[in-house]
């Protein structure tokens, strides 16, 4: 091991070369490790997966536990700006120190064996969140379920959130296939909360096979609501009266939904009150999910960067209101199907800003525009490639008038890179971010 392991950064670039391949799924290597560290929480675990929706219920199970006086710590990924995002406690990023700390203990144990990226710094993170005794443990799987190195954590509640097309190289083609790797996080009589309204047969098959407590969207809980409130109701229990969640965006509202039963399920182990999740869903907060920056023009992020999430930005920007001009900064990972994400959101995009990102791993912006390009039918629109996200937010201000918007969407690394010295505030051409 190299003598100048000093920094976290240090540290992460030193993981990227343990394993020759990037992403490689399986839990064989990872619960070999997770024996010789110990790995075991001593608290209630709540392991959330899906296509989309992931970070999002994950935030409102902290914020509502957390408002009920229990210490949380919450793992998710990927991040936005600072890897250290990727675990929180008691609602802060955690310290480097603390991660340097684990993956020291990591390495140690790890010997000669070759772990990717993703399971030396979950193994980390783990037990960096064993160390700190919490009194709740929230996992936001990376990939899939089943052979993600989340999973070699027994949850005490499983949450299964959207399921549509993503990463179908490693998940399988439909969503069927998606679902059974989803429904590996499920274990036998414990809580299987599905916040998806239509989920795949493979998922209640699964749990129905193994025995787990399986509670459906539109069986076990329900929503019902008006524009002013919204009200849950599921198994002996109901909330009434209750405020829209402050994420913003018509989906929330199941993420939501999964959430509260996730929490009702749990309750002889985590007791909430009424009041604590009145305040936590008003109170909630997460970057990147339909975040409104308000200022002139209107500034909208969102990580949404396969079809489903598209389909919900589109609708969600639908919503909004007038503008006269929608400017969109897009970048993403080139294994997207972008044929339904330009087809959904085109009509609303009236001037494109595609951008390079710093991975191998991203479409290039020239190869995006030309997509773009290949399947546009509007004569009034028009794209642009560009060096970086921040780059690309540049150009659109520039070219934006003041009742304009501005929709930073697509990757973790496109949101990520107009956020990296702060949320901009756009008030007029001049002061423009980062100048």
């Amino acid at each position: 091991m190299p003598a100048s392991m000093e920094t976290l950064n240090d540290w992460l670039a030193r993981a990227e070369h343990l394993h020759p391949d990037k992403i490689e799924l399986g839990l064989d290597r990872a619960k070999e490790m997770a024996q010789r560290l110990g790995l075991r929480f001593d608290c209630p675990v709540i392991t959330v997966a899906g296509t989309n929706g992931k970070g999002s219920t994950c935030a409102m199970l902290e914020s509502i536990l957390t408002h009920a006086g229990y210490r949380t710590a919450v793992f998710t990924s990927p991040h936005l700006v600072r890897f250290e995002e990727r675990l929180r406690l008691k609602g802060e990023a955690v310290d480097a120190s603390k991660l340097i700390a684990s993956f020291e203990v990591v390495e140690k144990a790890r010997g000669d064996m070759a772990l990717t990226y993703f399971e030396f710094t979950t193994l980390g993170i783990l037990h960096c969140m064993i160390q700190e005794k919490p009194d709740v443990a929230i996992l936001e799987v990376g990939l899939g379920g089943r052979l993600d190195a989340v999973n070699i954590i027994d949850a005490d509640c499983a949450v299964i959130t959207s399921i549509d097309l993503d990463h179908m190289e490693y998940l399988g083609p439909d969503r069927e296939s998606i679902g059974f790797e989803k429904a590996g996080i499920l274990r036998a009589g414990k809580p299987a909360i599905v916040s998806d309204p239509v989920p795949p047969q493979s998922v209640i098959d699964h749990a129905n096979a193994i025995g787990a407590d399986l509670w459906r969207f539109g069986h076990d809980f329900n929503v019902s609501g008006d524009k002013q409130q919204w009200g849950w109701s599921g198994r002996g229990r109901r909330y009434s009266g209750l405020a829209y969640p402050a994420l913003r965006g018509a989906n929330q509202l199941l993420n939501a939904a999964g959430v509260l039963a996730a929490l009702e399920a749990l309750r002889p182990q985590l007791p909430i009150t009424a009041q604590a999740v009145r305040n936590g869903l008003a109170m909630v907060e997460l970057p990147g999910r339909f975040q409104i920056v308000p200022g002139e023009p209107t500034l909208v992020l969102d990580v949404a960067h396969n079809a489903h999430a598209v389909a919900a930005l589109a609708e969600n920007l639908d919503a909004m209101g007038f503008s006269p001009t929608t400017h969109g900064v897009f970048g993403v990972m080139a294994d997207k199907d972008l044929a339904p994400i330009l087809a959904r959101i085109g009509p609303l995009i009236d001037r494109w800003y595609f951008t390079d990102l710093p991975t191998p791993r991203a479409a290039k912006a020239a190869d995006l525009l030309a997509a773009w390009q290949a399947q546009n039918t509007r004569k009034d629109a028009s794209g642009s490639v560009h060096a970086s996200p921040m780059d690309a937010l540049r150009a659109a201000i520039e070219q934006a008038g003041a009742t304009d918007r501005i929709v930073v969407f697509g990757s973790f690394f496109t949101v990520g890179g107009v956020l990296e010295n702060g949320t901009p505030r756009l008030q007029a051409k001049h002061l423009l971010p980062g100048g």
